[in-house]
């Protein structure tokens, strides 16, 4: 299939930086975005951007860029995003009212709530029907919540993990929820020692189902992201590059589709899984696994990208070619009636123009204080 041309994108002007990424889609891919109706939004930790994916007004490929130290985690709430960073975690809000735009985007995600958990390495984070925060806290082996007093309240641990330590014991990374509470996690091993699951990466991965703490499946290398969609628990064995599904009746694991790169970042829109990929290089954590191997017999080189899988085929049917600073993804989300979104960050003062009145009690007009200058439209920028 042709790809469309290759387009050379330099961080916007929040990045103090100016290396350039290139970002190549497959040929009908941003058709694909047009008929879903649909962006797309992810991370990158090590360059540490939060990516938003959509279709200006011509039809072509929007990318909208933020910085955010070491992003990973990201939830799609009903309106806005949730988002892990190296020690807080951020809550955006889509500050445009329904059918409003700002300088041709239909989004304008804004970080309003942000909680300073300290460096937990938190994985993937989720919302509770509450709207309470609910995020796996990699360095303590737990599930995990905000507080208001400290820098986190746990909510569930491994059985296997016997202290809650900050020492990594079993690289709990991944979170299901089902009915918007917690149903599976993932884990590179069931060590309960400081760092132990180094040792456990081809072969230890497990999931976990959270509600009976019983361990239901092993023998996964690497496993991530699991999602529960369309009555399946769908996932990433990463370290042997294979999204599919574990058979809750038989603990297998069915492989699906091939991935060339490694996996990290699920999400679903319709019949289609959107993956991410990332080049399993640089770093201790990727040497060994089986992954090499499985490329190496097909004869293909890893790629930073996202897919884009018919679920009904197996087939990657589109997808978005990612070089340049950046390697590696974590989390991916899928934004449905979301055309061309943006975000606010910190690394200028733009964060200081934005702002947004809420509707407050009805006040009589004698003691109404004045408005003050350009608050009157709902963003001001």
């Amino acid at each position: 299939m042709a790809a469309m041309s290759t387009r050379e994108y330099t961080p916007g002007s929040d990045s103090a930086e100016t290396p350039t990424v290139e970002i190549s889609g497959s040929r009908q891919f941003t058709a694909w975005l047009a008929e879903q109706n649909l962006s797309l939004a992810f991370t990158t930790y090590r360059a540490g951007k939060l990516f938003l994916i959509g279709l200006n007004a011509d039809g072509k490929l929007s990318i909208f860029e933020r910085t955010f130290e070491r992003c990973m985690g990201l939830f799609a709430s009903q309106s806005g995003l949730v988002m892990s960073s190296l020690y807080q975690l951020w809550r955006f809000e889509n500050a445009l009212p329904a059918g409003e735009m700002h300088d041709g985007y239909d989004r304008a995600y804004v970080p309003q709530v942000g909680y300073v958990t300290g460096d937990l390495d938190i994985h993937d984070v989720a919302l509770d029907p509450n709207d309470q925060p609910i995020f796996v806290n990699t360095l303590f082996s737990c599930l995990a919540t905000t507080d208001d007093r400290h820098s986190f309240t746990p909510l569930w641990q491994p059985p296997f993990i016997s202290k809650l330590a900050a020492e990594d014991r079993c690289h709990l990374n991944g979170l299901a929820l089902h009915e918007g509470q917690p149903r599976f996690v993932t884990a590179v091993s069931q060590s309960d020692v400081a760092d132990g699951w180094r040792d456990f990466r081809r072969d230890g991965g497990c999931v976990i189902d959270v509600p009976s703490s019983t361990v239901i499946a092993g023998g996964l290398s690497m496993p991530h992201s699991p999602r529960i969609y369309q009555g399946k628990l769908w996932m990433l064995d990463s370290g042997n590059g294979n999204f599919g599904f574990l058979d809750l009746d038989t603990a297998k694991f069915e492989a699906v589709t091939f991935l060339p790169g490694y996996g990290r970042g699920l999400a679903f829109h319709g019949d289609f899984a959107v993956v991410g990929l990332s080049l399993p290089r640089g770093t201790r954590t990727f040497e060994g696994l089986a992954l090499e191997e499985n490329m190496a017999a097909k004869n293909v080189e890893p790629r930073c990208a996202l897919h884009v899988i018919d679920l009904r085929t197996g087939d990657a049917v589109h997808w978005l070619r990612i070089d340049g600073i950046v390697e590696e993804l974590y989390d991916v989300i899928a934004m449905p009636g979301v055309r061309r979104p943006m975000a606010i960050g910190f690394r200028t003062d733009e964060v200081r123009r934005v702002i947004t009145v809420g509707e407050g009690p009805e006040v009589e007009p004698s003691s109404a204080p004045p408005t003050p200058a350009g608050l009157n439209s709902p963003l001001v920028s």
